[in-house]
């Protein structure tokens, strides 16, 4: 197991979950991201699909754009996003064209995930998931548990 510090893989994805917590609160599906840079997060975002009644208002769309208006640039080559989900097509295909280095999920999806239609990614990006990953379905069954 990763030891905890500041600069963790486990400490950026739980900076991700306490976002995925905020969009439970406003009735939003629990899923968070924060993009990582030099040790910094330099952006995060929870899902708002529902406060801004846009579906492509997800966390990792909206993440993105932060990001990119942090650095006044499009593409993220030297930087992490850490997600509570796996990320859907559309969203790996902002993430690719965004040229992450690394891609960290929580949660892999079944049903909504990129991966069951093969890497969307960009090439050069790295991926890792399953960290946390007890966290994240946690806080995402409850909420649909809840809801019916």
């Amino acid at each position: 197991m990763e030891k905890l510090t500041i600069f963790s893989d486990t400490y950026f994805m739980q900076q991700a979950l306490k976002e995925a917590a905020k969009a439970e609160s406003e009735g939003e599906v629990p899923i968070g991201a924060v993009v990582v840079c030099n040790n910094t997060i330099i952006a995060r975002a929870h899902n708002q699909t529902e406060q801004l009644q846009d579906v492509t208002a997800h966390a990792e769309m909206l993440v993105i754009t932060a990001a990119a208006n942090h650095f006044g640039a499009k593409y993220l080559s030297e930087c992490t996003l850490y997600v509570t989900l796996e990320p859907c097509p559309m969203c790996a295909g902002a993430l690719c064209h965004a040229q992450f280095a690394k891609v960290v999920w929580a949660a892999s999806d079944a049903k909504g995930g990129f991966l069951r239609f093969g890497n969307l990614l960009h090439p050069k990006t790295e991926v890792q998931k399953g960290l946390l990953e007890e966290e994240s379905i946690s806080m995402l069954k409850l909420f649909f548990k809840q809801r019916r």
